[in-house]
């Protein structure tokens, strides 16, 4: 044969592979989605397509994967195409592998021959020890691909032919929860996905070291894209079982609005559910609205609380003192408050600020205890985002005589808004959705019939404290509080909704408003930004 024959037929076997190594990336990525709208719901577990069961499609997708997977690592082998495999895949490979061949050699030994530790055990070893063995011993190419494409194309051939459907239950010995069939094989195929998406990337770059960084960059973006993916279907979930509660009764031009100083109507939305009462005898559809504003009252009391507090302590911390015992005390100090679990707060309030400020649940108690939630967070992203102000800013300022306070005011907090607005975010999104404390030192009703008038309750005097709020000294609901009580309490004052139904239109509420608070931090860090750039 000429080299040109044999360079044509090189050239060709290399295109079948990467049109192989395409489609296995392809169907992994499809069952990878598919397993996650199958985990969620939104693809029925017995939901036919083309005639077949879509637990059933996903066993294919694996056996297919798995086949696929066999046919790049032969080839590359054989060396029908081209690439460059190193000599070994390597020990962590083959401890992974080995790890998930003892996984698969336990479950079959357990459906063949019991639960029994004596039993399953020795099996699992044996297959560890044999995964591990063919995964380091053979060249990388069949390490890297014959391994996963055997665990895929059993597993994927065991599900295909019905050996583990939505009826099929695992009971293990070791614990008393029971795996369905209907969410064990969407979880198996998930990680099946990312095992021959890895190996797959790794053959379309023809192994090596490009192999191993396409297989890395392969398996990260899918985790990445995993993690937006259950975002959204964690998101679309509420919505779908939320949204129907919360536009009960709305019309887009079922209300009307008075016209100030001119005194007529005008057509207006109607939205009951957001803008009604929730208890109430006269109240038709009960709505969120006290449950929605107490929930805004306790997060501007925390922010306003502790956002002052942290980026001042911060600008002493970094401009201010010397690096030191003082200043390594205050890291581990403040790292450690930020880890504190939010129940010890609610009892640090239940039990120092409740009998010194109001005498019960209010929501000036709850606006502490949640401001000190967030002054960790605050104090610990602003002093990072000051650090990272360049020096040359400051010696630029005192070059023009102008004094160290005037720098930190008008060079170096400027410089630092986005970062610390960004630590106010999170911790914003945190704390709007915290029950644990507010049920120690801040609820009230549940359902409430009227919502706090704080700007309206303020009262002056001349005599101490000389300004006073009944209201901000009294209990109220929230969004995350009236959602635990509507779940626990089993008991709703109206009948139009059931429990479910009005804590899943809470819930999609609270959803609503905490990403309203992250809109609104957003939008702040970008104006700081552009005017930061001059833009």
């Amino acid at each position: 044969m000429s080299n040109v024959e044999q360079n044509r037929l090189v050239a060709g076997d290399s295109r079948t592979s990467a049109l192989v190594s395409r489609g296995v990336l392809a169907v992994s990525a499809l069952a990878f989605a598919a397993s996650w709208l199958v985990l969620f719901g939104w693809i029925g577990n017995t939901t036919p397509v083309a005639d077949i069961h879509v637990l059933r499609l996903l066993g294919v997708a694996l056996l297919a994967s798995g086949v696929g997977l066999a046919v790049l690592g032969v080839g590359s082998r054989l060396e029908y195409v081209q690439s460059t495999p190193s000599a070994t895949a390597g020990l962590p490979v083959g401890f992974v592998f080995g790890l998930l061949w003892a996984v698969l050699g336990g479950l079959v030994a357990t459906r063949l021959f019991g639960n029994a530790v004596v039993v399953w055990l020795p099996v699992a070893v044996l297959f560890g020890v044999g995964g591990l063995l063919v995964s380091v011993l053979p060249r990388e190419d069949l390490g890297s691909t014959v391994p996963v494409a055997v665990i895929l194309a059993l597993l994927g051939g065991y599900i295909a032919v019905g050996g583990i459907n939505a009826g099929w239950t695992w009971e293990p010995s070791w614990s008393s929860a029971v795996f369905p069939g209907s969410e064990l094989v969407p979880m198996l195929v998930v990680f099946g996905a990312l095992l021959s998406a890895w190996s797959a990337a790794k053959a379309r770059a023809g192994f090596g070291a490009e192999g191993r960084q396409a297989g890395a960059y392969y398996l990260v973006g899918s985790v990445v894209f995993a993690m937006l993916g259950v975002l959204a279907l964690l998101v679309g979930f509420i919505v779908k079982n939320g949204l129907e509660t919360m536009l009960t009764g709305t019309s887009l031009a079922g209300g009307h609005l008075t016209v100030p100083l001119l005194g007529f109507d005008v057509p207006w939305p109607e939205f009951p559910f957001l803008l009604n009462q929730t208890g109430g005898l006269f109240v038709e559809v009960p709505g969120v609205l006290p449950a929605v504003m107490g929930t805004l009252w306790l997060v501007f009391g925390a922010v306003l609380f502790a956002v002052p507090l942290g980026v001042g302590a911060a600008v002493f911390l970094t401009e201010y003192a010397e690096r030191g015992r003082f200043t390594q005390l205050v890291e581990v100090a403040t790292n450690g408050l930020w880890s504190t679990p939010s129940i010890v707060f609610g009892l640090f309030g239940l039990a120092f600020l409740v009998p010194r400020i109001s005498g019960g649940n209010s929501i000036f108690v709850g606006q502490l205890v949640l401001g000190f939630m967030l002054l960790p967070l605050v104090l610990i992203t602003s002093r990072e985002a000051i650090l990272a102000v360049p020096d040359e800013h400051r010696d630029a300022s005192a070059a023009l005589g102008v004094t160290k306070w005037e720098t930190i005011r008008s060079v170096v907090l400027p410089a630092a808004m986005p970062g610390t607005i960004t630590g106010v975010i999170l911790g914003v999104g945190r704390i709007a959705g915290e029950t644990a404390p507010l049920l120690l030192v801040f609820g009230g009703s549940p359902y409430p019939s009227s919502y706090p008038n704080v700007i309206g309750s303020f009262e002056f005097s001349t005599q101490p404290p000389f300004v006073t709020n009944d209201a901000l000294l009294s209990p109220a609901s929230a969004l995350p509080y009236q959602l635990y009580s509507t779940i626990t309490a089993g008991v709703f004052p109206k009948d139009i909704f059931t429990n479910t139904e009005f804590g899943w239109g809470t819930a999609l509420v609270l959803l609503g408003v905490v990403l309203g608070l992250y809109a609104v931090g957003v939008g702040s860090r970008m104006y700081f930004r552009r005017k930061l750039h001059h833009e």
